[in-house]
């Protein structure tokens, strides 16, 4: 299906176009409005030009062949305010579609984003993404990819959209589907939660890590926790590691710091909301390598019928296909193994999660609150302040 120029829009640290680019593809603009963002785009991509404001760019370079568009997501997620995908961050969608207008436009479109918009207004915000690719003449495809499949151990769900005005997207996704291997039990691998709950959930993961957060709009970090194994604690990850765990480099977010009154913390908001650059390198090497697909034992999607993990569409007909989230499985690095920067979670940290915890309702793997009591008590503070 060959390579071509892209454009990035939403394009954040770069992800979609990072892992493209180890395919041949060429990015021709960025379109990034945070300014710690575009000086990292800057450094790692100097000879492409970026522009700030999505609503002001009037049209795309002459050849654009694909246009990538992480959107913010913050209307859709759970975690989110969920608003919609009209809501004032995610309703910046609607310029991708005002952009690829015109009669000859891209030949192909990439979009990401979280799962939960196949679920928000049952189902609403996908019906309206897949209508309007359709408006613009794009057939189109989707799949939720877990982004452990490619080796990195960090639980990552995301939607992979992916259309063509010329060409097969089902193609790329669909030609290639594994099953998710067996991690271990919780008490042979560490495994990752979120110190910042414990009374609704923990996004406990086996030998990763759950999806990173971005952290808050002032720049206060919000790294997972790791339990490690035989009792040795609880630790969290640094920054060099939630690159690496995204598919960057570790240290690619260090020239956000030298914009005037960025925080430290703000890289873990631009780790955070990326594109995993595995995802997208995986999507080059399937644009390079396409394997025919027939869909005969798909089976139409009804009005009304909930959005599967994927589907396919054209014409205003939509199909279900029985993929799973694991399109491969690349040598695994163990979450363990993989922390290179870590530190111990804080007194205050343990403290307010043990209290959380204890008052919650959930139910945790045997021994798990004994080893957070523990390291409560190694790191200097007092279980029965958590009481």
């Amino acid at each position: 299906m060959g390579a071509g120029s892209v454009v990035g829009l939403f394009a954040g640290i770069g992800g979609l176009e990072h892992g493209l680019h180890d395919h041949g593809w060429n990015t021709e603009l960025f379109c990034e409005i945070d300014a710690a963002a575009q000086a990292v785009l800057t450094h790692h991509f100097p000879d492409v030009p970026v522009v700030s404001d999505v609503t002001k760019l009037r049209g795309l370079p002459q050849n654009t062949e694909m246009v990538t568009a992480g959107f913010p997501c913050q209307d859709l997620s759970q975690a989110g305010r969920t608003v919609g995908i009209h809501g004032e961050r995610s309703g910046l969608v609607e310029h991708v579609f005002r952009l690829v207008r015109r009669k000859k436009g891209p030949r192909w479109l990439l979009i990401e984003n979280v799962p939960f918009m196949l679920q928000l207004d049952r189902g609403w915000a996908m019906r309206h993404l897949t209508s309007s690719l359709e408006e613009h003449g794009y057939s189109w495809a989707y799949r939720i990819v877990d982004a452990r499949a490619f080796g990195r151990p960090q639980r990552r769900w995301r939607v992979l959209l992916l259309a063509s005005r010329t060409e097969d997207p089902r193609e790329v996704l669909f030609g290639q589907d594994a099953t998710e291997p067996f991690t271990g039990h919780h008490d042979q691998r560490a495994c990752g939660f979120y110190w910042t709950e414990g009374t609704r959930g923990l996004g406990w993961a086996v030998d990763a890590t759950p999806t990173l957060k971005g952290g808050s709009a002032i720049g206060i970090a919000s790294p997972p926790a790791v339990r490690l194994t035989g009792s040795r604690g609880l630790v969290t990850p640094g920054i060099a590691d939630a690159e690496w765990l995204q598919g960057f480099a570790r240290d690619w977010t260090r020239p956000a710091l030298d914009v005037d009154g960025v925080r430290p913390g703000h890289r873990w908001k631009l780790v955070g909301n990326a594109v995993s650059a595995l995802m997208s390198a995986w999507i080059g090497e399937r644009l390079a390598n396409p394997v025919p697909y027939d869909g005969q034992n798909d089976q139409a999607l009804q009005p009304g019928d909930p959005w599967p993990r994927a589907a396919w569409g054209r014409d205003g007909n939509a199909h279900r296909a029985d993929l799973s989230m694991w399109p491969v499985v690349s040598d695994y690095h163990h979450l363990e193994e993989s922390l290179l920067d870590p530190a111990p979670l804080s007194v205050r940290a343990t403290q307010g999660f043990l209290k959380r915890a204890r008052a919650s309702k959930l139910k945790f793997v045997p021994g798990f609150l004994d080893d957070v009591e523990k390291h409560l008590i190694n790191m200097g503070g007092d279980p029965r302040e958590a009481a």
